[in-house]
Formats: C-alpha cells, sequence, structure tokens
C-alpha cells in the first residue's frame, strides 16, 4: 500500500495500567505503539446520530 499519509499529530494520556497493556501487548506482538492505535482507530463503528435542530 502506498499511500502519502496526511499526518495529523495528536497526544494521548493514558492511567499507568492502560500505558503498560499497550506496552505488554506491542512487546508481545512486536507492533508499535501507533500501529496498534491506529488500526484500534479503524476499527470503531461510526452510526449516525440525527443533529440537533439549529435554533431560529
Amino acid at each position: 500500500m502506498n499511500k502519502k499519509w496526511a499526518i495529523k499529530r495528536i497526544t494521548i494520556n493514558l492511567a499507568s495500567v492502560e500505558s503498560e497493556k499497550l506496552e505488554k501487548y506491542c512487546a508481545s506482538t512486536g507492533r508499535p505503539a501507533t500501529d496498534v492505535i491506529r488500526e484500534l482507530i479503524r476499527s470503531l463503528v461510526i452510526t449516525q446520530q440525527e443533529t440537533p435542530e439549529e435554533p431560529t
């Protein structure tokens, strides 16, 4: 897959338990955290929500 990435850098705050879990997962799979997080985001299901009406 040869795509140019439109980069947007984000910072996330994780609890120590969450950070440790991510680090252990990355170590056991040999994958970088960026790839793991990107895959998790791609797997999110977005449902269409009715947007509230604008006040007139």
